[in-house]
């Protein structure tokens, strides 16, 4: 689902407009950006929770040359879905 389908299913849903539901969306993604960026969990109870983890550096290969090319760590976002969104994909 893209964006654009996001906002015209929570618009029709919420009966707002789209240009609301958009600044909605927004608005919540920054929300749980700002959150990730401070090192906090976003738990979503039904939904699942975002979370930030740390990768190591190391090495890695280029796959063209086989070259060794160190990689940098880094945080990378994680997400795991709760118990009631994954009861309602199965």
């Amino acid at each position: 689902m893209k964006k654009s389908e996001l906002v015209e299913t929570v618009a029709t849903a919420a009966g707002l407009t789209k240009a609301d539901a958009t600044r909605a969306i927004d608005a919540t993604f920054a929300a749980i950006t700002d959150a990730l960026k401070k090192g906090n969990k976003v738990p979503i109870v039904g939904f699942g929770t975002f979370a930030i983890s740390k990768r190591a550096a190391r090495d890695g290969r280029n796959p063209q040359t086989g070259e060794t090319v160190k990689i940098a760590a880094r945080n990378a976002v994680t997400f795991k879905a709760g118990t009631a969104l994954k009861e309602s994909v199965n």
